[in-house]
């Protein structure tokens, strides 16, 4: 099993997630996937490895004039299908996702022969920690419209806390035009819907980061509602 994080500038949180992923699945591998980060996470994430005597099950790999999580992602998912793994965890790195809630994502995976489970802030159970009342309304309006135009069968289609069957990313023809941001989170789960994945939710707790800037502004939003059109359009 393979648990991905995607960095640039988590200097902060980078140990603290790393240490708490293997607290709560110890036999299983990390990837730090980081877009060069200017505040050293990848030599912080390196000398944890080393530290923390985990030896090469933390994996560091540093993309060179390459921004954006999608890209990063997929990045991460063609690293665990060249590792010939079972299950990828996908997850963020600013401690928002628990990884205590990882052996939950396994499990359900296991038990309900799922192909892709989502960690969801949307179903009963699930909650937002954090964020004003605005916002929490404006995330789910756009993920209620992404959702709903997409077809997708599950409620939180933009969450990016996920654990996949491997040879269902495997089995993926390579896209034409991948999306680079946000947007990817929402594209994989569509072109695996597509292929007939099983794909089941948990709740979790997503609770708004402490340390560092999040990544997602007015832009990339905008980049990401005009995907979702896009995907549409492909139909």
């Amino acid at each position: 099993m393979l648990v991905g994080i995607c960095t640039y500038n988590e200097a902060a949180n980078v140990k603290t997630m790393l240490t708490k992923i293997r607290e709560a699945l110890p036999d299983a591998d990390c990837l730090v996937v980081d877009d060069d980060s200017p505040d050293g996470t990848a030599e912080i994430a390196r000398r944890y490895a080393e530290e923390s005597g985990a030896g090469e099950s933390i994996l560091v790999k540093v993309r060179k004039d390459e921004r954006g999580l999608g890209g990063a992602i997929r990045a991460a998912m063609q690293t665990a299908i060249d590792g010939q793994y079972d299950l990828f965890c996908n997850m963020d790195a600013d401690l928002s996702h628990d990884p205590a809630d990882l052996p939950r994502l396994v499990s359900t995976c296991l038990k309900e022969n799922a192909d892709v489970v989502v960690g969801s802030r949307y179903i009963e159970g699930g909650a937002i920690v954090g964020w004003p009342w605005r916002r929490k309304v404006m995330s789910g309006l756009i993920n209620g419209f992404t959702r709903k135009l997409l077809r997708l069968p599950v409620r939180d289609a933009s969450g990016s806390y996920r654990c996949y069957r491997v040879r269902c990313l495997a089995g993926l023809d390579p896209p034409r035009n991948p999306s680079d941001g946000y947007a990817f989170i929402q594209e994989v789960l569509l072109r695996l819907h597509r292929d007939g994945a099983k794909c089941v939710e948990v709740p979790i707790t997503f609770t708004e980061r402490v340390h560092g800037t999040s990544k997602l502004n007015l832009r990339e939003a905008v980049r990401s509602s005009l995907t979702v059109f896009r995907l549409l359009a492909a139909r």
